[in-house]
């Protein structure tokens, strides 16, 4: 049966005029007799009223309508015989909508670029042709192909669990709108052949629109009538090919599904067709097949379908009987075993050879007695219990009755009533004047119109629920083709960006192996290197008409040049391609680790210190929510220090006096960042804010004042708080709390402690590259020592700077150590193969921008670092900070004495010196 069934689904979908019969099989034709058959699904076809036309032909036009079930349109032409469509309807991406205030059977059909008007002969047919276009809507979204996607070996056999969820669907369906009974007469195939519903003239319902199209069926259709004549004048005898091919046809249809055990010789003849059918066959064989008419469904023989109930009756009743067989034979089964338990029995007694045996079988016997009278006993005792408690419900069972007849008494007596007052108001109706019944008529015939009008608003307020319920599952299905096409376009991306700095590569590497030998090729690569370096631009341009961002921004969200504007040509070209690698790393990143970390962060209610929230710091914050954990952070370090108006009073001091560091600030401010466009426009407000921040951390800390390197530190904190008070509080908290004492004195004894202490930690976990860097004789802190003082502000690109502030803040000055251990490691194996100490101090300068892959420095900064203990952290300090201190006071010791022997020996002057005074003397 299902395969009939799929045959004839194709056949009803082919786009031809006539859809042929579907073949059946001998093993179907034997299947027919035990299974019911199912009639082919109806073409869903018939005749509408179309609004539209212009000027004085305006108005409703009678259109045949039928769907394309391949393409999810909806056909339209003048009559059901025209050969061409005057034009179709897009029903895939199109809404449904019926008002309950519009004329009786009116409905629309809106589509992204039109809305279409239709009437329909009754109410009934309207919901029917809703009903149907809302189905194969669904089937053709649910027939298209998956999006490109992975392979998921579990969706290879979801066959009976896709029938199942389009069964589910179908239901839910129905419980929103009832399903509507077929309109046989006006929808399918046979309304063809009925006369059209209110047709109009034959000028208005001409498609002025499509007026080559009604010309080619016109003269079609005259064609057909020509061919049709010259068949009917044919002598008797001849028969044309038509007619003969459709004997053919009958001869090669297969037998009566209905009656397998009669041959096919033996049964009955089919009758001829009428001569409009043969006429209809003819005009559609001889006609266009470039779209669907209608198709004829496959004829049942009711005999057919009454055996096959019959025998369905009689498997039942079979059923039923060999159930009641098997019932019977277990109670016969039980007597047996019972019978042959008491054979086993007296066989024993008889067999027994001495007295003492069949005493003991009499004994057991007599136990046995005694328990089943036990049994009996418990069992009357039961039965007893079970009459009272019958008893108990047959008192309750008169209570109620009582009740009950209580309650038709009261009922009666309101009848009564009832009757009364009908009596009594009929005879005051009937005593009323001849106005009181109009109004009563009027009355209620208004009340006629509003329970219409309130059924038609509770019929157009089911077809709606049913269309925003199938709309919102198309939606959500288009969601997420589009979550996979995005997925898919982002990965694209970070591969044209991996390619793009691999080509950049290629070409600086080959520009270094030529050199300045071959100048026709290095010009031709300089060339090359020019125009790679200007795809940004072009990119960005043809990017903007794309929903997806552009490859590669010229800033970034914090304001940050991604691609520096050195003057250095090989510098751009390593920025260029540095920025491609980041940008294809966030790309692959995005989808399998910010979007999971962007989600645990959203969920997260209030912050408290805990191992996750570590582990989340350490991650990096997404930008929107990085603010508030910034300030619950700093909080948390300066909550001791804090107080109202603190910030605004310090403001206040540095406006009635000048800070003697105040010329230092203002020449540091345009020496901040000059890379980022919110330092470097003339009309931003950043540069004030700056310098506000330092001058009041200036009056609140005098004993720093102002040191080199603040700067960046406040500048840093307003790009991401964009607050002053709370960069004022952040900077308060890195100097105060986080970083020790001496840290930004002048001696910046704390400083140079914590750079030996780097020295140490990279013997002890890069012995290699020290031992490498030893033997050239490089000096570390000339790099290390900026970075400390600045925690990486001028060295790494702002996505990993920020993500490394954020565990500093809450972890403090270790996190510093362990990426500046995690940098080396990075790029180590670059460094050992420079041989060099020159190439290794140029290298130096810049290696921190050529870091990209953001997690796998975490990961080497958290994990391949380890351990590390703070304890170790605060003995290397001790150690070191005793030995600077000894050298800091026998270098004082020196001066000192320098200075002692200076002035004891006086201000003398060389023999042969002129003196100053000699020159005052002379006139």
């Amino acid at each position: 049966m299902e395969d009939a069934q799929e045959n004839t689904a194709e056949s009803g979908s082919s786009p031809a005029g006539l859809a042929k019969v579907p073949e059946v099989s001998l093993s179907e034709e034997s299947e027919g007799c035990t299974r019911p058959l199912e009639a082919a699904p109806p073409k869903l076809c018939g005749y509408l009223s179309k609004f539209g036309g212009k000027g004085p032909i305006r108005g409703w036009k009678s259109r045949w309508f039928f769907f394309d079930e391949r393409k999810c349109h909806l056909y339209y032409s003048r009559t059901a015989q025209d050969a061409n469509p005057l034009d179709s309807i897009d029903l895939s991406s199109a809404v449904f909508d019926c008002k309950a205030d519009a004329e009786e059977g009116t409905f629309e059909i809106k589509t992204p670029n039109r809305i279409i008007t239709l009437k329909a002969a009754t109410k009934q047919v309207m919901l029917y042709w809703l009903q149907q276009l809302q189905m194969k809507r669904w089937e053709f979204h649910n027939s298209l192909p998956a999006p490109p996607a992975a392979p998921d070996a579990a969706l290879a056999g979801n066959g009976p669990a896709l029938r199942l969820e389009l069964e589910q669907e179908e239901e839910d369906q129905e419980a929103l709108l009832c399903p509507v009974k077929t309109p046989t007469e006006l929808v399918g195939v046979g309304a063809a052949w009925q006369p059209v519903h209110a047709k109009p003239s034959a000028l208005q319902n001409i498609s002025l629109k499509h007026l080559g199209t009604e010309i080619q069926n016109t003269m079609c259709s005259i064609r057909g009538n020509k061919q049709t004549q010259g068949a009917g004048h044919r002598p008797p005898g001849e028969d044309s090919p038509l007619s003969e091919e459709t004997q053919r046809e009958e001869q090669l249809s297969p037998p009566d599904p209905g009656t397998p055990g009669k041959d096919p010789a033996n049964s009955q003849k089919p009758t001829p067709k009428s001569s409009l059918t043969t006429s209809l066959i003819q005009k559609a064989k001889s006609q266009s097949n470039t779209f669907p008419l209608f198709s004829e469904g496959l004829m049942r023989n009711r005999t057919a379908q009454e055996k096959v109930l019959a025998l369905e009756q009689q498997v039942l009743m079979l059923t039923k009987e060999l159930k009641a067989q098997k019932e019977l034979v277990k109670i016969l089964h039980k007597a047996l075993e019972a019978a042959q338990q008491e054979k086993r029995v007296s066989s024993a007694y008889l067999a027994a050879a001495q007295d003492k045996d069949r005493l003991e079988l009499v004994r057991h016997k007599v136990r046995q007695i005694a328990e089943l009278g036990r049994r009996v006993e418990a069992l009357e005792r039961e039965r007893e219990s079970l009459a009272q408690t019958a008893s108990l419900r047959e008192q309750e069972i008169r209570e109620l009755q009582q009740h009950v007849q209580l309650l038709l008494d009261k009922n009666q007596a309101k009848q009564e009533v009832i009757c009364k007052l009908s009596e009594k108001v009929t005879q005051d109706f009937m005593k009323a004047p001849e106005e009181a019944d109009r109004d009563f008529l009027s009355q209620q015939e208004k009340m006629e119109h509003l329970k219409d009008d309130m059924e038609a608003y509770r019929t157009q307020n089911r077809f709606l629920n049913s269309e925003i319920h199938q709309v919102t599952k198309i939606w959500r299905k288009v969601a997420e083709k589009e979550k996979a096409l995005l997925m898919k376009c982002a990965y694209l991306q970070a591969q044209n960006c991996q390619v793009e700095s691999k080509y950049l590569a290629g070409l600086r590497r080959l520009q270094e192996a030529l050199g300045v030998e071959a100048g026709e090729c290095s010009e031709l690569l300089r060339q090359l290197i020019q125009e790679a370096l200007q795809w940004e631009a072009s990119e960005a341009s043809a990017d903007s008409i794309v929903l997806s961002p552009s490859t590669v921004s010229e800033y970034d969200e914090y304001g940050f040049l991604t691609v520096p504007n050195y003057e250095v040509e090989d510098l751009r070209l390593l920025a260029k391609i540095q920025a491609l690698e980041v940008h294809s790393h966030h790309l692959l990143a995005h989808e399998a680790v910010e979007r999971p970390l962007r989600e645990r962060w959203a969920t997260l209610g209030e912050l408290a210190p805990s191992a996750e929230l570590k582990q989340l710091l350490r991650a990096g914050v997404p930008h929107e929510h990085r603010p508030r954990v910034w300030r619950w952070l700093i909080r948390l370090r300066v909550q001791h220090l804090q107080a109202p108006g603190c910030y605004q009073a310090l403001l206040s001091q540095g406006q009635a006096c000048k800070h003697p560091a105040a010329r230092q600030i203002e020449l540091d401010l345009n020496r901040t960042f000059p890379n980022n466009k919110h330092f470097t426009c003339p009309t931003s407000s950043f540069p004030d804010k700056l310098r506000r921040v330092l001058l009041a951390f200036s009056w609140q800390n005098p004993t720093i004042g102002y040191c080199q390197g603040l700067n960046r530190l406040a500048a840093i904190a307003l790009l991401v708080l964009d607050e002053e008070e709370s960069a004022f509080w952040c900077l308060v908290a890195i100097v105060e709390t986080i970083m020790p004492a001496d840290y930004y004195s002048k001696t910046l004894l704390a400083s140079q402690v914590d750079q030996r202490v780097l020295q140490d930690l990279l013997l002890e976990k890069l012995p290699r590259l020290m031992a490498h860097l030893g033997q050239r004789c490089v000096d570390l802190s000339f790099i290390t020592f900026n970075w400390f003082l600045v925690v990486f502000a001028d060295s790494l690109i702002s996505n990993i700077l920020l993500q490394v502030w954020d565990a500093f803040l809450y972890e403090g000055i270790k996190v510093v150590f362990r990426y500046a251990l995690a940098i080396f490691k990075y790029n180590e194996e670059a460094l050992l193969r420079l041989q060099d100490s020159l190439e290794i101090y140029q290298y130096l300068h810049f290696f921190t921008k050529t870091i990209c892959d953001s997690r796998k420095l975490m990961h080497i900064a958290f994990n391949d670092m380890n351990p590390f203990p703070m304890k170790q952290l605060r003995q290397l300090r001790a150690a070191h900070r005793e030995r600077l201190e000894a050298e800091l006071n026998e270098l004082e010791q020196l001066k000192a004495e320098y200075l002692e022997t200076r002035a004891a020996q006086g201000p003398s002057v060389p023999e042969g010196c002129p003196s100053e005074d000699e020159g005052e003397a002379e006139p």
